[in-house]
């Protein structure tokens, strides 16, 4: 092959090929974590629009149920190609914060004071939602392409959002300037324009492709997936680094820009692996050429003829019903009826809504938490990057650990997720008790835990109800997080802060937006989430008691079982597996 077809080929390949397909993913959701900054501009948002804590919070709900609440997402994903999926969520990215934009701005002929609330609730629910469409678009679409590297997969993916934070900032602070203590709401438009940028960037190259498994690929993918931990490892080392000289030292204007070139040319070194992995599939298809020629040529294996059963009598409708919601075995293909009626489901839904709601109630608190703890807007900022690299460290870790752990040493995922529910009450107790400085130690146990839950969660679906109808269940197990955030956020923090600043402010009171400074602020209600949080543990401890036995065998054998079919079938070897599932399929299935 000429050198110059040979090049064309290879960078066809590399275009359309998973590895390439998973580096664009990465990107997808290193801007799609937009909805976790907003502890950063929501100050602006309460004093330009006159808010009480309530109504602040109130937003910040509707905020969690656009980024949480994805079941229509997952529906239109399993009847449409992944690209829709993304097109979808990028038209609601750019719409949803754009108006909320110029809401907050008075741009447009848009006045703040005339924009009621349940307008700016509903422009941030349409834009936070394309998270929804993003995860389910990328996400989803990536777990499928690697089934049996889900755990370290969904770990990476979920890092990878849970950087984004930090990036937001640091791009934030290079096209708009140092915050300080300044005007914060330009991030409001960066988070519109830049996620729906990437989103369209990439929606050709997100997409389902079917490859070949076997032992030897596993193992290579495993190899590869170190290496993009590898390169996110360090990009967060350095975010950290950055936070920390940013914090110590005034930064100009050039030297945030020059951060965030840094932290851009960091995003581009997974190239590198995917270039590695498709020249070795490259290097691999030309030595085997001739033998799936060859391949090509041996005739079809005969049919072999089912054997003739009685067909069964029709059911009745009474017996269809029951029939369709009998659960089938763990780790087979549930139905969308089956899942959701199942014990399993309900206890994995309880321990999100509080478990995961507690931590999200934090998160979104975090600036009037300092506020009210005497910390300056700068150390805010420093809190919401903290929790945005933290949470990175948590995804990446419970993904890698919690694949080791269950292969190695059949633990189930549930206890994994019930000791990280667990971890998370130091953190809330210190918030409740309002340790002087330990704020900054609160934010790394509440970014970490909150991090560390998501693809524990997000596997345990998966490895419990299958595949087939991942993209629904998926996004049905994320709106517990915003049910949970309502209920500890705006009934239970929202309403305790607004009635202790009222107790502070009892002449101004009446009037909105009151401010209120000290422990008690937030010391009720954070003792009530450790409750809580405590109650989800244990009912993770209860899911994973009724599901040890399971773990406790192959969850994969499933997968290896089509593996070992794949490499055996026909007269070529080895080689069908390179020639790929669909090639093994025309040699066993009948004629028409």
């Amino acid at each position: 092959m000429a050198p110059m077809a040979t090049a064309t080929a290879f960078a066809a390949q590399v275009l359309r090929g998973r590895w390439f397909m998973a580096y664009g993913s990465f990107l997808i959701m290193s801007a799609a974590g937009a909805t976790y900054i907003f502890a950063v501009y929501s100050k602006d948002i309460k004093s330009t629009l006159g808010y009480t804590q309530e109504q602040l919070n109130t937003v910040g709900f509707f905020k969690d149920v656009g980024a949480n609440v994805g079941i229509h997402a997952g529906l239109i994903a399993e009847l449409t190609p992944p690209w829709l999926v993304l097109a979808l969520g990028a038209a609601m990215n750019l719409g949803g914060y754009l108006m909320l934009y110029l809401s907050v701005t008075g741009r447009g002929g848009v006045s703040p004071a005339a924009t009621p609330l349940l307008l700016v609730c509903f422009y941030i629910a349409v834009g936070a939602n394309s998270q929804a469409f993003a995860n389910t678009g990328a996400l989803v679409t990536c777990v499928k392409n690697f089934p049996e590297s889900r755990g370290v997969m969904l770990g990476l993916l979920k890092g990878f959002v849970g950087l984004s934070g930090a990036i937001f900032t640091q791009l934030y602070l290079a096209f708009y300037g140092p915050g300080g203590g300044g005007d914060t709401r330009p991030l409001i438009l960066l988070v519109g324009w830049l996620p729906a940028a990437v989103s369209v960037a990439f929606l050709a190259t997100i997409r389902i492709i079917r490859a070949p498994r076997s032992p030897a690929a596993a193992r290579r993918e495993y190899g590869a997936f170190c290496a993009f931990l590898y390169v996110s490892l360090a990009l967060a080392a350095y975010l950290l680094v950055a936070i920390v000289l940013q914090k110590r030292f005034q930064f100009t204007r050039p030297e945030y820009a020059a951060s965030a070139a840094v932290v851009f040319l960091m995003l581009l070194l997974p190239l590198g692996i995917v270039l590695r992995e498709e020249a070795t599939l490259f290097k691999s298809n030309i030595t085997n050429t001739s033998a799936e020629e060859q391949a090509a040529t041996t005739p079809a294996l005969p049919a072999v003829a089912a054997a003739t059963k009685r067909p069964p009598a029709p059911a009745t409708g009474c017996q269809r019903l029951l029939l369709s919601l009998r659960p089938p075995p763990r780790g087979e293909d549930y139905t969308i009826l089956q899942a959701l009626v199942s014990v399993d489901m309900l206890l994995l839904f309880t321990a999100t809504v509080f478990g995961v709601g507690g931590t999200l109630t934090a998160i979104d608190n975090m600036g009037q938490i300092g506020e009210s703890l005497g910390y300056p807007q700068r150390s805010v900022a420093t809190f919401v990057s903290l929790i945005s690299i933290w949470n990175y460290l948590g995804r990446v870790a419970a993904g890698f650990a919690s694949e080791a752990l269950l292969s190695r040493r059949r633990i189930p995922r549930p206890l994994i997720l019930a000791g990280v529910l667990l971890l998370t009450v130091p953190g809330h107790l210190l918030i409740a008790f309002g340790v002087p400085g330990s704020l900054y130690v609160a934010s790394v146990v509440i970014g970490f835990c909150f991090g560390a839950a998501q693809p524990l969660i997000l596997a345990t679906v998966s490895e419990l109800f299958g595949l087939r109808y991942y993209s629904t269940m998926y996004n049905f197990c994320g709106t517990a997080s915003p049910l949970g955030s309502y209920v500890l956020n705006v009934r239970v923090a929202g309403r305790m802060y607004d009635r202790e600043a009222a107790r502070q402010n009892a002449p101004a009171a009446a009037g909105k937006g009151v401010t209120c400074i000290g422990v008690r602020c937030y010391k009720e209600s954070f003792l009530v989430i450790t409750a809580v949080t405590v109650a989800a543990a244990v009912v993770t401890l209860a899911l994973a008691w009724r599901t040890r036995e399971f773990y406790a065998g192959d969850i994969y054998a499933k997968f290896k079982t089509e593996t070992a079919c794949s490499c055996s079938s026909g007269d070529d070897g080895g080689n069908a597996a390179i020639a790929g599932e669909d090639k093994v399929r025309v040699q066993v299935e009948p004629k028409e």
